[in-house]
């Protein structure tokens, strides 16, 4: 029942930063790749830190990131994360410009990071394009750059150049990636490291209101109710779907209905706990709500192609 894409291609990211850069901001991209890699036990990516002169480059709140490449030199990669945050338009200059162009040729996306499509825009990439920024310059960004298509949406995907619109957007923009290249399950194991999406199913927040973002709710409530588990009409009712709506729109988000995903997500659980515990298999059976050992055991097998015993000999990849 392995319900994640599989792929052996490990995709290389440059991280172009520029001083005054975010740290928020670089978190947010970085630390999702990181947690596929660990989830899926091999490197499905690899990331440098670039910069246009070289060095040292400085955060706005004084955190030093020593850049290994020059951006003109680099050979190029899959992903260039253009992320520049304050200052950002004393950063537009010909000579970045210059290098922006470039790299397009060198690189098969560009993705514009918190300002970043101010820096892709003054280069002319994004001409016919459309695109997105952080909220507060969105108009100066449109009167600027009449020939791009802005939009208020998080995240702007245009063909190879991809945008979002600030800090927080970058983590949605990277979990989006992570999602169309191995699964919506993977990026709801990446999501729920960070409590993403745990927000809207606490006592006392509002609800979500779009279907995606009730399906991400239900999901944390799966998660926060995996010894006991929570049946699927009572799942319905908390995030205010009928039992059919949230069927159906779990099956568009994962491709399966509500109580394959639940397995599945009790199966992450176990896989968790035989990977960084030392607890017996019957325990981890009974802590992700199997009546015994034996049932979680042909599961898991079925999941993930190997037992508990067969996944603790094996090194995991960091």
């Amino acid at each position: 029942m392995q319900i994640w894409k599989s792929s052996e291609t490990t995709r290389a990211v440059g991280i172009l930063l520029f001083d005054a850069f975010s740290n928020h901001c670089l978190a947010n991209a970085v630390e999702p790749l990181r947690a596929a890699n660990s989830l899926a036990r091999k490197q499905l990516y690899q990331w440098q830190f670039l910069s246009l002169q070289g060095g040292t480059i400085t955060s706005s709140s004084g955190l030093p990131v020593h850049t290994e490449h020059t951006l003109r030199h680099h050979t190029g990669g899959d992903y260039l994360f253009i992320m520049p945050s304050y200052d950002f338009q004393s950063h537009a200059t010909l000579a970045c410009n210059q290098a922006l162009r470039s790299a397009s040729t060198r690189f098969k996306t560009l993705v514009g990071m918190d300002m970043g499509s101010w820096l892709l825009a003054s280069a002319g990439l994004l001409d016919g394009r459309r695109a997105t920024i952080h909220w507060d310059e969105i108009d100066a960004f449109a009167e600027r750059f009449p020939d791009v298509t802005v939009s208020e949406d998080r995240i702007v995907k245009d063909g190879n150049i991809l945008s979002c619109g600030g800090v927080t957007t970058t983590f949605d923009l990277v979990l989006s990636l992570i999602e169309d290249h191995h699964g919506p399950m993977l990026g709801l194991e990446v999501s729920s490291l960070f409590m993403y999406g745990e927000k809207a199913t606490m006592i006392g927040t509002r609800p979500s209101t779009t279907k995606p973002q009730k399906i991400r709710a239900a999901a944390a409530l799966m998660r926060r109710n995996i010894e006991t588990p929570l049946s699927v009409p009572d799942l319905a009712e908390r995030i205010g779907l009928t039992e059919k709506a949230f069927t159906a729109a779990c099956k568009t988000a994962y491709g399966f209905g509500p109580r394959r995903l639940y397995q599945a997500i009790k199966l992450r659980e176990a896989r968790r706990l035989a990977t960084h515990s030392s607890i017996s298999i019957a325990e981890i059976a009974d802590r992700c709500g199997y009546q015994n050992a034996s049932a979680m055991t042909r599961a898991f097998r079925a999941e993930f192609g190997c037992t508990v015993s067969d996944l603790r000999k094996t090194p995991t990849d960091r």
